[in-house]
Formats: C-alpha cells, sequence, structure tokens
C-alpha cells in the first residue's frame, strides 16, 4: 500500500486488509508497530498543553498510555470505519465492552429494557450491578418489533437489543425498535458480535451504540479477549468521556493480535459461514433433531427477518433435540472427537454445548420442548464434522441408562 487510499469506496473484503493502517507513517511497515506505553513526556508546558487541549478535542494525539496510542486507534479506527460507525473504543474484554456501553447512557433511576435473549453475563450484570446502582431492568420479548413502544416510559433511557440471540437465535427488526426508541428519545444498543461488522450494518439500521466481543470473529483465533464499541457522532462524547473515566483500556499486546486476526476475518467468515450451512442442513434431516435455529436457513425462525437485514452469516447456531434425558446428552457430549466442549465461540474450532438457558427467562413462556445445544463450526472439514456429529447422535439415540 504506497498510499493510504479512499476506503469509503472500497468492498469489505479490501476494508478489513487496508482500513486503519498508514505505513507512511511508520517507515513503511505493512503492520502498526506495538505500543507498549505509559508516559509520554512532553518538552515543553505548551506542548504538554498541547496535548490535553487534542484529548478534549477528539485529536488521535499520545497524551498517555491508558488514552490511547497507534496500537489502538490502528484497531478501533478499522472497526469504525467497517461497521460504519463514528469512532470506536477498544475494552479488554467482551463483556467489559457491554457493561462499559450500558454504563455509558444509564444513571440512578433510569429504565433499562433489555431483550430476553441476551448473553447470560449481560443479564447478571443488569440483575446485580445495575440494580445496586439504581437502574431498573424489563426484559422484553426478542420478538416485539415496533410494539416495543408499549414498554416504554419516560424513564427509559436505553433500549438493548442482540440479534441474533446468543442462546436461542432471535432475529429482532432492528429498525422497526430502532425507530420507536428515537421517537421516545431514548438511545439503542446492540450486541453485534453474531455477524460481526462485516455481515450487520448496525447504523444503517438506526443502532446508537454497537458492541462487539472481539474475542469472537475479530480476533479469530481463541488467544486473546477484547472488546469494541463503536457509536454515532451524538453518542460518542457520552462514551467516550464515561471510558475514561472508569480507566478503560486493552493492552497493546491483545490489540496487536486482534489486529491481525481482523485482516482475515472476511475469508474466515465466508468459510465459517458456508461449513454452518452444511451442518444446518444436515441436521435437519436426522430424526434426533426437532428444529435447527439458523437463521440464515431457509425455513428456519427469523429467517426472512435476517434476509432482509443481514449480509451474511457466522458459524454459530443451536438446535433442539427430540425429548431425551441428561445422561444422553452426557454419552452424546462426552465422545466427541473433534467439538470441543468450551464456553466462547468465534475461533477456528468447532465446539458443542449444552444450552440450560430455560430458567432465566422471563418475558415469554418457553417455547421449546427438548433440550438445547449451541454448536459452533469451525474450520474443519465438514464431512468430518458430519462424521462426529453422526457419531455422536447415534450415542444419543441408543443410549440406555
Amino acid at each position: 500500500m504506497s498510499k493510504n487510499p479512499d476506503t469509503s469506496v472500497l468492498r469489505d473484503g479490501t476494508k478489513v486488509v487496508v482500513s486503519g493502517r498508514d505505513p507512511q507513517r511508520f517507515g513503511g511497515m505493512v503492520n502498526p508497530p506495538v505500543y507498549h506505553v505509559s508516559t509520554v513526556l512532553a518538552e515543553t508546558v505548551e506542548q504538554l498543553k498541547s496535548k490535553d487541549h487534542a484529548e478534549e478535542s477528539g485529536k488521535q494525539e499520545m497524551t498517555y498510555g491508558r488514552r490511547g496510542t497507534p496500537t489502538s486507534w490502528a484497531l478501533e479506527n478499522a472497526v469504525a470505519e467497517l461497521e460504519g460507525g463514528y469512532r470506536s473504543l477498544a475494552f479488554p474484554s467482551g463483556l467489559s465492552a457491554v457493561t462499559g456501553a450500558l454504563l455509558a447512557f444509564l444513571k440512578a433511576g433510569d429504565h433499562l429494557l433489555m431483550t430476553d435473549s441476551v448473553y447470560a453475563p449481560t443479564r447478571r450484570f443488569c440483575n446485580t450491578i445495575l440494580k445496586r446502582f439504581g437502574v431498573e431492568t424489563t426484559y422484553y420479548d426478542p420478538l416485539i418489533g415496533a410494539d416495543i413502544g408499549s414498554l416504554l416510559r419516560p424513564n427509559t433511557s436505553v433500549v438493548f437489543t442482540e440479534s441474533p440471540g446468543s442462546h436461542t437465535f432471535e432475529v429482532q427488526d432492528i429498525p422497526a425498535i430502532s425507530k420507536v426508541t428515537h421517537e421516545h428519545g431514548a438511545k439503542i444498543l446492540m450486541d453485534n458480535t453474531w455477524a460481526s461488522p462485516l455481515f450487520f450494518k448496525p447504523f444503517e439500521h438506526g443502532v446508537d451504540v454497537s458492541i462487539q466481543a472481539a474475542t469472537k470473529y475479530i480476533v479469530g483465533y481463541s488467544d486473546v479477549m477484547l472488546g469494541t464499541v463503536t457509536a454515532t457522532k451524538e453518542a460518542w462524547p457520552e462514551l467516550r468521556d464515561c471510558t475514561g473515566d472508569m480507566g478503560q483500556c486493552a493492552g497493546p499486546d491483545d490489540l496487536y493480535l486482534a489486529q491481525r486476526g481482523f485482516r482475515s476475518m472476511a475469508v474466515r467468515l465466508r468459510q465459517h459461514q458456508a461449513n454452518a450451512l452444511l451442518i444446518a442442513g444436515w441436521l435437519q434431516t436426522r430424526p434426533e433433531v426437532r428444529q435447527v435455529l439458523y437463521p440464515a436457513l431457509p425455513g428456519a425462525p427469523g429467517h426472512e427477518i435476517w434476509k432482509r437485514d443481514f449480509l451474511g452469516a457466522s458459524g454459530l447456531f443451536a438446535f433442539e433435540l427430540q425429548p431425551c434425558t441428561e445422561k444422553a446428552i452426557e454419552a452424546m457430549l462426552d465422545g466427541m472427537r473433534l467439538f470441543g466442549m468450551g464456553y466462547s465461540w468465534g475461533g477456528y474450532e468447532s465446539l458443542l454445548i449444552p444450552e440450560n438457558v430455560r430458567k432465566i427467562r422471563t418475558a415469554v413462556p418457553w417455547r421449546f420442548e427438548g433440550p438445547l445445544l449451541r454448536i459452533h463450526i469451525g474450520l474443519e472439514d465438514v464431512e468430518d464434522l458430519k462424521d462426529d456429529l453422526k457419531a455422536g447422535l447415534e450415542r444419543l439415540r441408543d443410549f440406555r441408562g
């Protein structure tokens, strides 16, 4: 890259390669250097004051390690550009990105509307920390759409969405929810981790703040904890100030690894999607499976909204088994060869775990008859993954306990 291109005219597959980079600034180096820094010295009092002014005005000038370096800005600028927002900030984990974003726009006495299909640690934060700080949370049906207006109160300041839901994969009507939320004067936040900045453009659908557990697809290699929050220009000052006041920042080595993963994200996600579609379609044919919860699959719940609003699908979904015992599920999972059992997802490896969120859902009656398994389809050969699943489902079917 001999000079910085106009990325606004580039397609996303090219943006993930060139955005956030400035080789001319660093002597032609392809990747931005890793800055390990806390103190940044000024040569004069005037320069010291100018650094403070630069930070206040939002310029990306090094003043102190926690407040940003070329290492952090390279990733943050790339994420913001790909996602379509104004500016982005990096956090030390996906959960810290969620909690940091919520705290930026909530205060004591506020009311929060939270989708009932939300990531479980987000629910715990609402039920503990936010409750202790005087914020009331109401969980709503993720499929409520424009009827969210019936739940809005005078003190509702944030509507939080996650589409698809990370456990049961309901696809939310984000444009409809955004319209009603903004008419009320509240902010709409979205956990956009499942689709990544490549497959859903939150700001084109009315979202004010978009959150990524960058640990997942941005990093892509199961070796870094990281989060990002991207905001509109109007929402940016509140996010920036609250994040700075809480001292949130990510480590330089993690940021560097996330940049490396970011450059291959388009290629990886295409393969995750291709593999997941094949496995999801195959699971539909199995007698042990009651239904597959993968929005990209024709006929699956949420497919029509997914088709309207999304540009692609990732490798994470769930499937409902025919009613069976826990011991039968254990017989299936304990013998898997390629599918690991572990929390998180988004890496190159395939994962398979039982889902047990029935007891924590509060907004609508539980709609599943059999147990759920959450599956992440990695980059292995699809036929090998099918063989492993086939053997596992046969163990489940034949279990006599």
